[in-house]
């Protein structure tokens, strides 16, 4: 749907215009900004650092022959992430006189991707990151990460006897190696195994807390939470292990009450019963000396600052302020020596880090581009149906007083019409001329509610009603499946054109022939919205649009619905004067995702030869048909998934001039002093 300027005099268009109606200001971080051109910029380490333009970025990767869908990791992110989660909780340590340090930990099952998780150790080592497994798959891949490293691995999840002997047994390669124990019979396994093989183990207790988190997953803490021990099963486990002489190995207390946590509160509440548990436990014989809060560190993904589930009421400054403030006044009054602090914040580490973009490759407009334009051949019609003629009168009269009233009598007319067309009396002409009319009236009511102070319950899902459907190049299931599964909400914006005033009120449907592969919720920073402003697409020209903050989860949690497979990924740098791409992990083919399904080459290519020999045998296909039709099929098996835009990538490459010092062409008088230029070193294949 169009949106249209009310009032004789429109103020200019800007780029903070831009920056306010998305609200990047707000859940960017100061990460994402938007240029004086327009076009989104990422900031790795801040305002003061270098600004990477992601559209000249996504140009140059078409150019390279990589297809959109992309999914772009910004490494400079993930190594700021990690130094500001360790020197948020370090300041507040010292701030308190705390007597230990903070150890953070990556949960790997938040995002599992090599690439991804030796960086963090990379950036990490020099704050002592760990890394926790919560299934033998994961405790292996860290294991084989952290082995040269001789840093800490947390072991949670439920554990056989198999699974913990790995995990004692990566002691002897200097490895920190944690078990938390989930259930008491987790500590019979243990003592079992540690003395058969004769190690001691490092043994962790997650409680189970009665407090519960806040967000979509409180569930996760209270008394019917799925992991964690009862008070009583924590005496027993205490006893168990002073009598097999093992108390002195329970260094660790461990809870969790729920990722993204929206409401400091919880946490506050959690960490008031916490302590208590482990002041009980230590004058119990318990020497402990490690305390894991857990997850639940919230990303503001709206912006709003609140406790909706998108959101968070709290900053990471008061989140570690009141976990330093929680264990250092209660330990210090017990005269408990205080332990090490240890959290496992991987949604806040990795959530900014990777963009999602694709590309719109169709428009199905709901609404006319001008509704005076229907009503004018409506009523060039020398006799037009009498629902035709009301609903006309309608157009014409609607105003700030009868809005409401309009609109019901518009609804009933498109009724009435319907009626008449199942019953034969009307024509496909005009029941379409009467739909064409009746959001051309709905135009009209949505643009005068719009101004109206109190917008009736009925019509405040007009907007959405009216928008039109933007066909775009993904999959929702593959590539942000928490949107369909939870209802999540991630910033979508366009990437580029953002100096121009949006003229499009639209949802965004990917390529699924699926009715629940949309987008019909948006961040906004009051409420959800149901559209999303966007710009008309050129011709020609191809429209990106940018998906943010979907680092985590997302990849590992996607599907192949419709077979629609892993996207593109591609690692980036920042370097003085551009940017650099670090790594490159190609997507699925076709070929690949048949497989996945047990369908291979060989099978499919005969099963096509045999069907083009039984269509030359009966004269329904010529020799030449057949050689193309098989060369197209094999061609195909080797492409990706997802749709190929040539037009596009042959509309980039002509704007390539040959000269290298004019790829990149030097700023414009606006941009100077913003200059984010592009000087990319070749790609290496990841494998």
């Amino acid at each position: 749907m169009a949106i249209s300027s009310s009032g004789s005099k429109t103020k200019a268009w800007t780029v903070q215009d831009a920056t306010d109606l998305y609200n990047v200001a707000e859940w960017g971080q100061g990460y994402f900004q938007i240029d004086e051109g327009g076009t989104v910029v990422v900031a790795p380490g801040g305002s003061a650092g270098p600004r990477i333009n992601l559209k000249r970025v996504v140009d140059d990767l078409v150019r390279r022959g990589l297809a959109l869908p992309l999914l772009l990791r910004f490494s400079d992110i993930l190594r700021d992430r990690v130094r500001m989660l360790y020197e948020t909780f370090d300041t507040q340590i010292k701030t308190a006189s705390y007597k230990n340090r903070y150890v953070p930990v990556m949960p790997i099952k938040v995002n599992q991707q090599r690439h991804v998780i030796e960086e963090l150790l990379e950036f990490g080592a020099p704050f002592g990151l760990g890394l926790e497994a919560g299934s033998k798959p994961e405790l292996l891949i860290s294991i084989a990460l952290m082995g040269h490293r001789q840093g800490m691995i947390v072991c949670n999840g439920y554990k056989d006897a198999a699974y913990i002997e790995t995990a004692l047994l990566s002691q002897r390669l200097g490895i920190h190696t944690l078990i938390i124990a989930d259930r008491y019979e987790e500590f019979e396994t243990i003592v079992a195994v540690s003395k058969r093989l004769g190690l001691e183990p490092h043994i962790g207790l997650r409680t189970k807390l009665s407090t519960r988190g806040a967000g979509r997953w409180a569930e996760s803490g209270g008394d019917r939470s799925k992991f964690g021990l009862a008070s009583s099963e924590m005496v027993r486990a205490v006893e168990l292990l002073e009598r097999e002489g093992m108390l002195d190995r329970l260094e660790c207390m461990h809870f969790h009450i729920g990722s993204q946590i929206t409401a400091i509160r919880s946490i506050k509440e959690a960490l008031s019963e916490a302590v208590r548990f482990y002041v009980h436990l230590h004058r119990m014989g318990a020497p402990l000396g490690y305390f894991d809060v857990g997850g639940g560190l919230a990303v503001d993904y709206d912006g709003s600052k609140s406790n909706f589930h998108a959101s968070r009421n709290y900053t990471l400054d008061e989140y570690a302020a009141d976990i330093v403030d929680a264990l250092g006044t209660t330990f210090s009054a017990e005269g408990i020596p205080h332990p090490a602090i240890m959290s496992e914040s991987g949604r806040a580490l990795v959530a900014h880090h990777s963009v999602l973009v694709f590309n719109v490759v169709g428009v199905n407009e709901v609404t006319p581009r001008n509704p005076e334009d229907v009503a004018r051949s409506i009523e060039a019609i020398p006799s037009p149906h009498q629902i035709l003629r009301d609903l006309l009168e309608i157009y014409r009269t609607v105003s700030r007083k009868n809005a409401q009233e309009a609109y019901h009598d518009s609804v009933q007319l498109k009724e009435d019409a319907l009626s008449l067309f199942r019953h034969g009396i009307i024509d496909l002409r005009t029941r379409a001329r009467v739909e064409e009319l009746f959001w051309a009236i709905a135009m009209r009511i949505w643009r005068i509610v719009g101004e109206l102070d109190y917008i009736p319950d009925e019509l405040e899902g007009l907007d959405r009603e009216l928008a039109d459907i933007f066909f775009c190049n993904f999959s929702i299931f593959q590539s942000v499946p928490d949107h369909w599964a939870v209802d999540a909400l991630f910033p979508v914006m366009p990437i580029h054109r953002l100096n121009e005033k949006p003229q499009r009120l639209a949802i965004l449907a990917d390529l699924t022939c699926d009715s629940d592969g949309k987008m019909d919720k948006f961040i906004d920073l009051h409420d959800v919205k149901s559209a999303l402003e966007l710009h008309t697409p050129r011709k020609g020209e191809p429209y990106f649009l940018g998906v943010f903050l979907v680092g985590a989860y997302q990849e590992v949690l996607g599907d192949l619905h419709n077979l629609f497979g892993d996207v593109n990924a591609v690692h980036i740098v920042a370097e003085p004067g551009g940017y650099a791409v670090k790594h490159i992990v190609t997507g699925d083919t076709i070929e690949d995702v048949v497989q996945y399904v047990a369908y291979d080459k060989r099978t499919l290519m005969s099963g096509l030869r045999q069907a083009v020999e039984v269509a030359l045998g009966r004269g329904s296909m010529t020799f030449e048909e057949s050689a193309s039709l098989v060369r197209h099929f094999e061609a195909g098996l080797t492409n990706s998934t997802y749709l190929e835009d040539a037009e596009m990538a042959e509309v980039l490459l002509n704007s390539v001039v040959p000269r290298l010092s004019e790829r990149f062409p030097e700023p414009t008088p606006a941009e100077e002093g913003e200059v984010e230029a592009s000087s990319p070193r070749e790609s290496q294949k990841a494998v």
